[in-house]
């Protein structure tokens, strides 16, 4: 208003005005009682919270309202009322707060010892429960039914630990519960990308009963490219693949999927500035949802997978977790577009490549053949056709278990690429019981053991240079052991015969050229035993490493649950040394923090 042409307008809002209405509209108003009160109570509790207040009652000292004022007989008179006396007496002697010991047991139940809650003696309990603690004696008191406690620090300790065992608790619950609802959807996924390909697709054997876990690359340790994509982006999948140009060369790509658009990243050497010769990641190309036709397949074991756009060029992907990627993007693809993503199968695919210069961009085709055998594609390219080679995998008509794969969950492990079941060792081999030795075949026990043990050695040598394969054993396990496989013997149904000693050193009798055999009768030699060997324990733990130590200076009592308790000369072993002054070390068995200034390293 003061910078406007009318001349009427500037006196109105002239400077001099609007100095003069801000000077009084800042006169100060005159403070009122709820003001005062309000500054007091302020005053009152940022000086308590300086200290640590056990009692705390407001006295009024006169009528007056004002300071040095003291009226004794008034003063007296809220003391006697508010029973101060009575409570500094209390306070004095000691063990101001007290509490039956089943309500304290009620009460921090969750504290005690599993192996204490069955006791009947509560006093030895609730002793156990306090050192346990590391409560010193002298800040409590076991009576006949109550307990006294002298501070209230020890009480505020009791609710500290109390609380952390609740919240501990607590989070193994959600743990649980969170791990349930993982699975369930991992099971979820698995059966819907199974039905996804069923009847359409060759699958191989490792894709069945594996978890999907999205990011194959590591993004969050990659800054650069999550510049690219953008931090906000939620990556539903990401793995590294390979991508085939025109003339079907390959080069490595970063196939990731966001919530918005289908990412390829690839590399780039920078050709100016200070960073001259250094690779960089690049977007090479950005899809939306929209911007997508369809996807081909082929109906084989492959990871090959083309992704068609609408009026432009396709890409050659190989993916090694192709399954995942589907399921990934069709749901992606139905949340922004609201249809089904268009999948197709077939042993000829056909798509479009970049237009490059003047010319047409053209197409290119890939041709799927199935041999008898090899997991591993075969590539052979002729002109503007890839042949792919491959051999049989599982049929499209497989289905997944997936109450195994859960009951693996409850109750063990399961191999998560095969599922075969195992035969039961009793079912195949009958065990009968051990034959009686008598006193002649005592004699036998030693040289019968040490040959059995030379057997038994013997036979994995024999499985593992056996190149026969062995996968018919499992997956039909009811059937009976053809002709060539390997089979172990039965075990004798008797025991066997009683057998000479055979002495150390004996040697077999020569024969002559006559055909006489000379005897060794006359010269016996003595047995030769090899010195023993001293044993050697190969399950030894190897040493712990050697950790710093401290001499405690002083006396330190604890004021929180996880602080040590220290005396003076203690011998601590230092764990962690921290800049705040609080060092976590080990004493007694115990863990915990202690002040580094009451120590000294030895």
């Amino acid at each position: 208003m003061q910078t406007s042409t009318n001349c009427l307008v500037q006196k109105l809002y002239s400077s001099e005005g609007l100095q003069a209405s801000k000077t009084k509209t800042l006169r100060s108003r005159p403070t009122t009682a709820g003001n005062k009160i309000r500054n007091q109570a302020s005053r009152l509790v940022s000086q308590l919270m300086k200290c640590t207040p056990h009692y705390i009652r407001c006295i009024k000292p006169n009528e007056t309202k004002k300071p040095r004022d003291w009226d004794s007989a008034r003063v007296k008179h809220q003391v006697e009322y508010l029973g101060l006396k009575e409570n500094i007496k209390v306070r004095r002697a000691g063990f101001a707060y007290r509490r039956p010991f089943n309500k304290f047991i009620q009460r921090y139940e969750i504290l005690i010892n599993k192996n204490q809650r069955n006791d009947i003696d509560e006093k030895r309990v609730i002793q156990q429960t306090l050192s346990s603690l590391q409560i010193d004696q002298s800040q409590y008191q076991l009576g006949k039914t109550k307990l006294f406690i002298k501070a209230p620090e020890t009480l505020f300790m009791l609710e500290e630990a109390r609380d952390r065992k609740y919240n501990m608790y607590a989070r193994v619950i959600q743990k649980a519960f969170k791990k349930y609802f993982a699975r369930r959807r991992q099971e979820q996924e698995k059966q819907q990308a199974a039905d996804l390909l069923f009847g359409h697709k060759e699958r191989r054997r490792a894709s069945f009963n594996r978890n999907f876990m999205g990011d194959y690359i590591g993004l969050e340790g990659k800054r650069q490219m999550l510049n690219l994509i953008g931090r906000k982006e939620k990556v539903f999948f990401a793995e590294t693949v390979k991508k085939y140009d025109r003339r079907f060369k390959v080069s490595r790509r970063d196939l990731i999927l966001t919530s918005k658009y289908l990412y390829l990243i690839g590399r780039e050497q920078v050709k100016k500035g200070p960073e001259k010769g250094k690779k960089v990641e690049i977007i090479k190309r950005k899809l939306s949802f929209n911007q997508i036709s369809n996807i081909s397949l082929s109906t084989l074991q492959d990871d090959f997978v083309v992704i068609h756009a609408k009026d432009d060029y396709g890409s050659l992907l190989e993916l090694t977790f192709k399954t995942e990627f589907l399921i990934a993007l069709s749901k992606r693809y139905v949340e922004e577009t609201g249809h089904v993503l268009n999948i197709k199968f077939g042993n000829h695919l056909e798509f479009k490549i970049k237009k490059e210069g003047w010319g047409s961009g053209g197409t290119r085709h890939v041709q799927f053949t199935q041999i008898d055998y090899g997991d591993k594609e075969i590539l052979k390219s002729s002109g503007k056709i890839l042949n792919v080679c491959i051999g049989p995998g599982l049929p499209s008509t497989t289905k997944l278990n997936v109450n195994r794969t859960s009951a693996g969950h409850r109750y063990g492990k399961v191999n998560a690429s095969h599922s075969f079941r195992q035969t039961n060792p009793r079912s195949q081999f009958e065990v009968t019981e051990k034959p009686k030795l008598s006193v002649a075949d005592s004699s036998n026990r030693a040289v019968r053991l040490s040959n059995q043990k030379k057997q038994v050695m013997q036979e994995p040598k024999k499985l593992e240079n056996n190149n026969m394969p062995l996968m018919g054993m499992f997956t039909n396990p009811t059937a009976r052991p053809r002709a060539g496989m390997l089979r172990f013997p039965p075990p004798p149904s008797e025991p066997p015969p009683p057998c000479t000693p055979v002495p150390l050193g004996f040697r077999m009798p020569a024969i002559d050229n006559n055909g006489n055999k000379s005897t060794q009768n006359d010269a016996k030699t003595k047995p030769v035993r090899p010195a023993p060997r001293a044993p050697v324990n190969i399950r030894q733990k190897p040493a712990l490493p050697s950790l710093p130590k401290a001499k405690s200076l002083y006396d330190y009592s604890p004021q929180d649950v996880d602080e040590l308790q220290l005396k003076e000369g203690d011998i601590i072993e230092i764990l962690k040394e921290d800049k705040d002054g609080w060092w976590h070390g080990r004493l007694n068995g115990r863990t915990g923090l202690f002040p580094s200034n009451y120590i000294v390293k030895i």
